[in-house]
């Protein structure tokens, strides 16, 4: 915005009228206050950006002023750190300075004024600019208008002050200077607005600066210009800006133009575009000790000309030749070999009859078996990529192939996609790991995903329970195939709205999976994303009321959205009211009995979003508590139609999405244990997030680790309190003094988490989250943090801390007086992580469909591949199963004596007595 113009014009001498004449009629000499109009043009590297735009005209009566905000046509975010605005006052002249009839506009003065400071930040606010009188704005970057003074130079280079004699003056300046800071800090908000007391300063202001104006024009204060160059002549002559009289140094008066620039709610600073570095060429040399494995034939022997030395070290020829430079290519990363590319397309394209019958050698044998062994995230190198294509025939009896072909096709070739298409119906049928693989956002033919998800068909409801939540997010990778944005429609939306009508459990979960992606309190989910969801959520509905049950089903639905709602206002009117817990039992148990809630009875009984397998009647009022977390869960206990009690916990202002998902691979470890005949005994209770602020968990009646060691009931620790709800009976043989089926649950699963909890990556272990039910069940509780994260230093890689060993007799070497089981602990272990090890394939996908789901562990490392790699390196999948076993052994061995999680474990409960 041009405010004003502030200043005062010398009059001309007689000497100077003398030989202009026509200096008398110009429009500034004529009036004090005469219309001038004012340009504005960017430049940049002493170039303009744009044409110059300009104030229409306005007639001043006894200042001029504007207040007429200009609009220059550029964005922000487009302009260079040197930008600058070149502002030119223009005034009318009876004479047209280079001759002729038009143009009869003068530079009154002009400024030149960066947009960004020394430290990038753009300008704001008001700006009060030096106008250099009768020279245009140049815009250079050495500008001659600059909008500040300069300072003047000594015979040293060194900058000099300019020496204020009048004391006053000074006094004057301080004071003009700290209003001017006061009436900054008012514009942005900073003090409040007093209007009759803010017209008074500002009318001070104003004084303050035209006495400063004025005094600024008296010879012994005002500088002379100094000359910027030795050629400052020259340059004046050829810049069309001169002084109306000629004379580059003589100063009419002193002038400055006020000038508003937009603010912002925060700073704006510029910054230069970092571009991502580009990709290394998928061309990789072998390594040495596969060479032998991926050239089947010896190297072609090379005959290098003179000048050119042939080690990689540089090092210089007998012959005194030059240097090889190796220059880096982007194009490489960025582009295909044109010729490699054009020798795939016609090697694939033409050898379709030969490649049928093709069968491998030995070697070759060889070689195609270590590529079926690689795991999801491992990208294939050319070489394989050809080998498996030429194979591909071959390939359709082994099912872990299938994956590989994928990657090895070039789906954007039509011919070499029919081909591969064609084989799918050959194909042997593939695992579910497979399945879901090809589900994933690196696959986008429609017709590999609908071959994925003709093989989930033949899962039944349990196992696909166990990968529903994976196969909701994986909806969003579905390549779209309606013209219409919103039409998302896939054969996976369809497989799952078809399985989901047909079952309550699925469609239970389907519903609130949904849900949660729908949350309006979720900003991180893209508005294609939510159309995608709430398209499938729409279809689901219809589905159900073309089924019998249809419409008994949706009012299930709705009375369970009625439930969570009821749940999650009480949570957060209890998080909310004041004092102390005591009096939020109290005022919970009422929440819960008042009619208006309808808590007490359902009728018919509801199934619970938790569990849909279990149908409530009512809340039990009396039974109800309130936890001492910080985020104050609520414990409901409900009756069932079957009599018993079913309790849970309520928590609002906690993302469950995470722990939801650690329960869910738990679960889906428990499942393929208990294939191979290894029960380890694992608690995956349920949890189920209704939003991504809210949620509800089972409850499983169980004691910390940490209240079991501080008791005084339970002497001996947690063998104590195994002894104590589970005494040795005549019938029953017992270990240790616990009956032998409760020992045996307590070796089985401290084993089982063990494992699981290392190859997740869980941190955050205090014997606050461990806990121990009374049949011996030992689990873990408490996700927050996953994948190797932590917030303690020396967190161990595995929680096995000296309490849970001496739960299992002691460390010592089992022998005939010796009932110790911590040998037995230790097989449990080596052969769930080598059970786990082989599926690595089924938990490193489920982890790649959740790439896209924004869940704060995950987003940590950006999620998609980065998270996978940090479950894969805990497989060790680059050694052999032995070497596996001898890492695993030896982490045991360390975190057992380990006095880092000692160390944690004291702290944290220092920590948690003084809370409490």
């Amino acid at each position: 915005m041009l405010t004003r113009l502030e200043g005062y014009e010398k009059p001309l001498p007689y000497s100077t009228l003398l030989k202009r004449p026509d200096l008398r009629h110009r429009g500034s000499n004529l009036n004090a206050n005469s219309e001038l109009y004012v340009t504005v043009q960017p430049f940049a590297d002493s170039k303009p950006l744009t044409v110059h735009v300009q104030t229409p005209y306005k007639h001043f009566k006894t200042v001029r002023v504007w207040n007429q905000w200009l609009t220059l046509p550029l964005q922000y975010s487009t302009l260079p750190a040197n930008t600058q605005l070149a502002i030119t006052l223009w005034d009318l002249s009876p004479i047209n300075p280079k001759g002729g009839d038009r143009g009869h506009h003068v530079p009154f003065g002009g400024t030149t004024i960066p947009l960004f400071d020394d430290n990038a930040t753009l300008r704001t606010g008001r700006q009060k600019c030096r106008i250099w009188r009768h020279k245009a704005a140049d815009g250079f970057s050495s500008s001659m208008t600059p909008w500040q003074e300069p300072r003047r130079r000594g015979r040293r280079g060194q900058e000099v002050e300019t020496v204020v004699v009048d004391n006053k003056q000074s006094k004057r300046e301080a004071e003009r200077d700290r209003l001017v800071d006061l009436m900054k800090q008012h514009e942005m908000g900073a003090m409040p607005d007093n209007k009759w007391l803010d017209q008074m300063v500002f009318r001070q202001i104003e004084k303050l600066e035209r006495q400063s104006i004025r005094e600024s024009n008296r010879p012994d204060i005002f500088p002379r210009l100094e000359k910027f160059d030795t050629n400052d002549s020259q340059n004046h002559d050829s810049h069309p800006s001169l002084c109306a009289e000629g004379d580059p140094d003589h100063i009419d008066g002193s002038f400055f133009l006020y000038i508003e620039l937009p603010r912002f709610d925060h700073p704006i600073v510029f910054t230069d575009h970092e571009y991502d570095p580009p990709p290394i060429s998928s061309i990789h040399p072998p390594a040495s000790q596969n060479a032998a494995a991926v050239n089947f034939k010896p190297p072609p022997e090379v005959q290098l000309g003179p000048g050119i030395q042939s080690d990689a070290q540089g090092q210089s020829d007998t012959d005194g030749g030059g240097r090889l430079i190796r220059l880096y290519d982007p194009e490489i990363g960025y582009a295909d070999n044109s010729a490699e590319t054009k020798h795939r397309r016609l090697i694939r394209g033409q050898r379709n009859a030969l490649d049928r019958d093709l069968k491998p050698n030995p070697k070759m044998r060889d070689f195609l078996n270590r590529v079926m062994l690689y795991g999801p995230t491992i990208e294939l190198s050319d070489k394989e990529k050809d080998e498996v294509w030429r194979f591909r025939h071959h390939l359709t009896r082994d099912k872990r192939a299938l994956t590989k072909l994928v990657k090895s096709v070039n789906w954007s070739e039509p011919a070499e996609a029919r081909q591969a298409i064609a084989l799918l119906s050959k194909w042997v049928e593939i695992d579910v790991d497979d399945a879901l693989e090809l589900l994933g956002p690196g696959v986008q033919n429609p017709t590999v995903r609908a071959y994925a998800v003709d093989r989930l068909r033949k899962a039944d409801d349990e196992e696909l329970l166990l990968y529903l939540l994976q196969l909701v997010q994986a909806l969003k990778f579905e390549p779209q195939h309606s013209k219409d944005d919103d039409d998302t429609d896939s054969s996976l939306a369809s497989f799952l709205i078809a399985r989901s009508a047909a079952s309550l459990k699925l469609g239970n979960f389907l519903h609130w999976y949904l849900m949660v992606e729908l949350d309006e309190d979720a900003p991180s989910q893209s508005p294609h994303n939510k159309r995608l969801f709430a398209r499938v959520s729409y279809d689901f509905m219809k589905e159900l009321e073309m089924t019998s049950e249809g419409h008994a089903r949706r009012k299930i639905l709705l009375g369970q959205g009625e439930f969570i709602t009821v749940l999650s206002k009480i949570s957060k009117e209890i998080r909310g009211s004041r004092g102390d817990r005591l009096r939020k039992i109290e005022q919970l148990k009422k929440m819960l009995a008042d009619p208006k809630n309808e808590m007490l009875t359902f009728d018919p009984p509801l199934p619970l979003p938790l569990d849909p397998e279990v149908r409530v009647t009512g809340v039990i009022a009396d039974e109800c508590n309130v936890f001492k977390s910080s985020l104050l869960p609520l414990y409901v206990n409900f009756k069932t139609d079957t009599g018993e009690k079913y309790p849970l916990i309520f928590k609002t202002g906690d993302d469950l999405r995470q722990d939801q998902l650690v329960v869910q691979i738990i679960a889906l470890m428990d499942r393929l244990l208990q294939k191979e005949n290894l029960d380890l005994k694992l608690t995956p209770y349920r949890i189920l997030a209704t939003s991504t602020l809210a949620g509800a968990v089972q409850f499983i009646p169980s004691a910390a680790v940490s209240s079991i060691l501080s008791s005084a009931k339970y002497r001996g620790g947690i063998l104590g309190y195994l002894r104590h709800h589970n005494p040795p009976t005549p019938d029953s043989p017992s270990i240790l003094g616990v009956r032998k089926e409760a020992m045996d649950t307590y070796v089985k699963s401290v084993a089982g988490y063990c494992v699981v909890t290392y190859l997740l990556g869980v941190g955050d272990r205090h014997l606050d989250n461990l806990l121990i039910a009374p049949d011996g069940h030992f689990f873990h509780i408490d996700f927050g943090y996953i994948l190797g994260r932590d917030p303690k230093p020396m967190a161990p890689l595995m929680k096995l801390s000296r309490e849970m060993v001496e739960g299992l007799g002691g460390s010592s070497p089992a022998s005939p007086n010796n009932e110790s089981q911590f040998e037995v602990f230790r097989q449990y272990c080596f052969t769930a992580y080598t059970t786990l090890r082989r599926s690595s394939s089924l938990i490193l996908n489920l982890f790649a469909l959740m790439q896209d789901a924004h869940i704060p562990g995950l987003s940590v490392f950006g999620g998609g591949e980065e998270c996978v790699r940090k479950v894969e390196e805990r497989f060790k999948l680059e050694g052999s199963e032995e070497e596996a076993l001898v890492f695993f052994a030896g982490m045991i061995e360390r975190e057992m004596g380990a006095w880092g999680p000692v160390l944690i474990d004291k702290l944290h409960g220092f920590a948690q007595g003084w809370r409490a």
